[in-house]
């Protein structure tokens, strides 16, 4: 009796041991082009092909003039920015529309650093 409840412990810790080196696999983080649709093809396209939706198309921001897309009417502030899309304007963009350009008319914002950078780099590959 004494050996079959050794036994028995044993192979508890043994079970338990096992189950606790088998980590989880992590989680894959989105891809740009997934956050690009979940988060910004409702208002934007990447294909000038397409109808324009609420906002600009966004093929080829990168290294475009703030406020220049043809075809599309922007706001009095946009279509005066002065100055052109990159990496790090488009970054402080998705934080806050409005501390980029006061009067700008875009309520989306986006507070994690990884998903604005994840949807920069789909934008950039865009180009």
């Amino acid at each position: 009796m004494r050996a079959t409840v050794l036994g028995l412990c044993t192979a508890t810790v043994l079970v338990m041991g096992a189950n606790a080196q088998m980590p989880l696999p992590a989680a894959k983080p989105p891809d740009g082009a997934t956050l690009f649709k979940q988060q910004c093809a409702v208002c934007h396209t990447l294909s000038l092909s397409e109808p324009m939706r609420q906002g600009p198309p966004l093929v080829k921001v990168v290294g475009r003039p703030a406020g220049k897309a043809e075809g599309f009417k922007y706001s009095e502030a946009l279509s005066k920015a002065g100055f052109t899309w990159d990496e790090g304007r488009l970054d402080a963009w998705l934080i806050n529309p409005q501390a980029v350009i006061p009067g700008a008319v875009m309520a989306y914002r986006q507070a994690r650093p990884e998903t604005r950078a994840a949807i920069i780099a789909y934008l950039r590959e865009q180009n």
